[in-house]
């Protein structure tokens, strides 16, 4: 059965085949290997969410994975799902820690200072290594760019479905 969408997590992008039986070389996005090695059975690759029973998981590289999946056993097979998306049921992840989100979750999310101003809401995430940077879209204005850091964030209510922010000075225009 193919689960919903919205149902999904994105764990990484296949970027080659990986020897001769059809293992799949996989450029992750979960900081949680482990997890996979343990845990997790079913992955969901594609557009299309194929579900494949995972048979083995081992990490090659920091971020770079080697999956074995049921089904695929030869490398023409695993060269076909080059470039497809790699996810997991979010129900099956990791749990996550007190101050740990999911990146999908910031989408959408009202940002407002912590005088009560709304500032407009997050419409793209950038990961840039050392923090996430909000891109916010705000109405008759540019979109403001806010670094996920402690000293701007002064709350994140991913169930209130707001953050709120600390204007330091020269932040927004």
């Amino acid at each position: 059965m193919i689960p919903d969408p919205d149902e999904l997590l994105l764990i990484g992008h296949i970027v080659a085949a990986f020897g001769m039986h059809g293992q799949l070389k996989v450029r992750a996005v979960t900081d949680r290997p482990d997890h996979l090695q343990k845990r997790i059975r079913t992955i969901y690759i594609g557009t299309e969410h194929t579900p494949y029973q995972l048979r083995s998981v081992f990490q090659h590289k920091p971020q770079l994975l080697v999956i074995t999946v049921q089904g695929i056993t030869m490398r023409e097979q695993a060269e076909d799902l080059r470039g497809a998306e790699v996810f997991i049921l979010e129900a099956e992840a990791a749990p996550l820690g007190t101050d740990e989100y999911y990146i999908h979750q910031l989408y959408n999310l009202r940002v407002e200072t912590t005088e009560g101003a709304l500032l407009g809401y997050v419409h793209e995430v950038l990961e840039t290594g050392s923090n996430e940077v909000l891109v916010v879209r705000r109405s008759d204005q540019p979109d403001a760019l806010i670094p996920m850091i402690y000293d701007v964030v002064q709350e994140l209510d991913i169930a209130g479905q707001r953050i709120v922010i600390r204007l330091l000075p020269g932040l927004v225009e």
